[in-house]
């Protein structure tokens, strides 16, 4: 099998994955990366940017550097495994502790800054 299935294959066993925990995902359109072109797309969790491997050996600093130059703003997420080996999911550390703290995204990204919410107009009371 060439390394172009082995990811196809990897990208729909990670997208099984999450629709088996509950998430409603579909891989990606497969351009040229970027974050219009993540491997998985979650729409429950549409803050994230994954990108998939399925390799015996992984360079995860390459990978990780991968994920965060094309996550356009989203959280990167480098979900991994060996054959036949358990998922793992690898994120930047201020990541992990911002989800310890319950800080969610989109408050905590990577790359470009997200647009910030729109404020609530201010009602002017009556004089």
């Amino acid at each position: 099998m060439n390394s172009r299935e082995k990811g196809k294959r990897g990208e729909r066993q990670w997208r099984d994955e999450l629709r088996a925990n509950g998430y409603r995902a579909r891989r990606g359109q497969q351009f040229s990366g970027g974050a219009d072109s993540p491997d998985v797309v979650c729409d429950d969790l549409p803050w994230v940017h994954f990108e998939v491997k399925a390799v015996e050996r992984l360079n995860i600093y390459d990978a990780m550097a991968q994920a965060i130059g094309d996550c356009g703003g989203k959280v990167a997420i480098v979900a991994h495994r060996r054959n036949l080996g358990r998922w793992l999911v690898t994120m930047e550390a201020t990541t992990f502790f911002d989800f310890l703290r319950g800080v969610l995204p989109p408050e905590r990204t990577c790359g470009p800054a997200m647009a910030p919410a729109r404020e609530e107009p201010k009602q002017q009371k009556p004089d």
